[in-house]
């Protein structure tokens, strides 16, 4: 299934508690960031369905969580930096996000993202890490 991730769904409201990202005026809403969930090691994982700006329609966006672990999945670490404290905004889904990093073990910049990750979250991601997941 294609769906609408990245920056464009760090921008909509989703049905997380989370903060998400603040520039929405200066997104190109028309040319959206598109994935296959059949194409992540997320499969369906995350995805929601509401309106997207200057498309018609309903459509599959990446939640917040989803939309970072996808730039992490591609290696864009740029994007996803903040992840935590700008986009993720509180502690509620670290267990969550953190079983679903480790989801990405194989991919072959794994210890890119495994630094990204105790960069973003310290002692938090270590610790987790440490009850051998």
């Amino acid at each position: 299934m294609q769906y609408i991730t990245g920056m464009h769904a760090l921008n909509l409201r989703c049905s997380l508690l989370t903060c998400g990202d603040w520039h929405a005026p200066s997104v190109n809403w028309e040319k959206p960031t598109y994935r296959l969930t059949e194409e992540s090691v997320f499969g369906e994982y995350g995805i929601e369905y509401k309106e997207f700006p200057k498309h018609e329609g309903t459509h599959a966006v990446a939640n917040h969580i989803r939309a970072l672990l996808d730039l992490l999945e591609i290696g864009n670490f740029g994007l996803a930096q903040g992840m935590n404290k700008d986009f993720i905004c509180n502690d509620d889904y670290n267990e969550e996000i953190f079983d679903k990093v480790l989801l990405m073990r194989e991919l072959p910049h794994w210890d890119d993202i495994d630094r990204f990750t105790g960069k973003e979250y310290g002692s938090k991601w270590l610790r987790f890490r440490g009850r051998g997941k």
